[in-house]
């Protein structure tokens, strides 16, 4: 994995925001359009907006360095780790469905992109496993996303990461004794003690943007 580059790929596009504002912008547009179950803190709402959107692309190298971590673990990298390098290439050589997004709104949609992704194997972990990939829960993260990026746009990236894994992660890539065994290892104390420091991603940046029950 090359989350280097991912890294410096996120690092230019800070640089390019400080002088554009094209994602301050963007999120300020809208504002008037969420959908009324994201609930935004009342003194800050431009701030939290701009701050969930850094730190979700900012999250993406750390997603994907624990879960090839994990999957090593588990002794399915090979498996896992054509899937995530996607994720990577969603990244460094976006499709050509973002064309003309530049910048950190861009890059929104290449991590929403990444983590969507990751959010797919992580569901095809539970159905095989009982557990995810990594237990960092994206999925409240994601639908707040999905709604800033604004449809129809959201739902073909959703289509493009439906297209990015067919055919992989089958039943068989779960049939090797080294899974079996890294299953048993799973209900160990000290595995639940180790993934307790991963929460629901939108909770883990510390932010009041939640959906309503």
């Amino acid at each position: 994995m090359n989350t280097a580059a991912v890294r410096q790929s996120i690092a230019q596009a800070q640089q390019h925001e400080i002088s554009s504002q094209a994602l301050a912008r963007f999120l300020q547009a809208q504002l008037e359009r969420l959908h009324p179950s994201i609930r935004l803190p009342e003194e800050d709402a431009p701030g939290a907006l701009s701050a969930f959107v850094s730190a979700y692309i900012e999250q993406v190298p750390e997603v994907l360095d624990a879960a090839v971590e994990v999957a090593r673990e588990a002794g399915i990298e090979d498996a896992v780790k054509p899937v995530l390098k996607i994720a990577e290439h969603f990244f460094l050589q976006p499709p050509p469905l973002i064309d003309g997004h530049e910048g950190l709104e861009g890059l929104l949609d290449e991590a929403y992109l990444a983590h969507r992704l990751v959010e797919e194997v992580n569901d095809r972990y539970i159905t095989h496993l009982g557990q995810p990939l990594i237990p960092l829960d994206t999925t409240r993260a994601n639908l707040i996303a999905h709604q800033l990026i604004g449809e129809p746009f959201a739902n073909q990236l959703d289509e493009a990461v439906h297209h990015a894994l067919a055919g992989m992660l089958d039943d068989a890539s779960f049939d090797q004794p080294s899974v079996q065994a890294y299953r048993e290892r799973l209900a160990a104390p000290d595995t639940v003690s180790a993934w307790r420091r991963w929460p629901c991603l939108s909770q883990q940046l510390g932010l009041e943007l939640q959906l309503k029950a």
